[in-house]
């Protein structure tokens, strides 16, 4: 059990952390931005109150106290989760001889909790339907969640 905890934690920080500097060298050289973790922290803050739909959009809802530390913290978490899901499913075994396959699955897959669970209770529509354009947000969601499998895969690599 120790080792699953340790290996998906390690692997799912290294995931996450290159998600994040794939999203910080989008925003030097093409000028996208970043994902806006202050207002994640807000939808999730306001789940314990019973708020999980933000209809007006979540920059619409009230400021939450430490919002974007909360937002930072759940980020993070769920690459762990998700880490866990691909430990869980292909065995702790996997961290120590990984292949890509497994990495790249789980990270396909994981497109979907931001479809159609984040996004849509972030008032954004199920897959950004709502928007100001879908296709690009689209595909910089499968594009960010391939950077994330590929950072699993490499840390799974180093630490395995």
């Amino acid at each position: 059990m120790f080792a699953f905890i340790f290996y998906s934690v390690l692997i799912g920080i290294g995931g996450t952390a290159l998600l994040d500097l794939w999203a910080h060298l989008l925003k030097i050289t093409l000028g996208l931005p970043t994902a806006p973790w202050h207002l994640v922290g807000r939808w999730f803050a306001g789940m314990r109150n019973g708020q999980y739909v933000h209809r007006n959009g979540i920059a619409n809802s009230p400021e939450v106290a430490n919002e974007l530390k909360i937002g930072w913290i759940m980020h993070y978490a769920i690459g762990v989760l998700f880490a866990a899901a691909l430990l869980f499913i292909w065995g702790v075994q996997w961290a120590h001889t990984p292949t890509f396959f497994p990495a790249l699955l789980v990270g396909l897959v994981t497109v979907g909790a931001g479809w159609f669970i984040l996004q849509p209770g972030m008032g954004v529509g199920v897959a950004c339907s709502n928007a100001p354009n879908p296709t690009v947000a689209r595909l910089q969601n499968v594009v960010g969640h391939v950077v994330f499998a590929i950072g699993m895969y490499w840390t799974a690599l180093l630490v395995g």
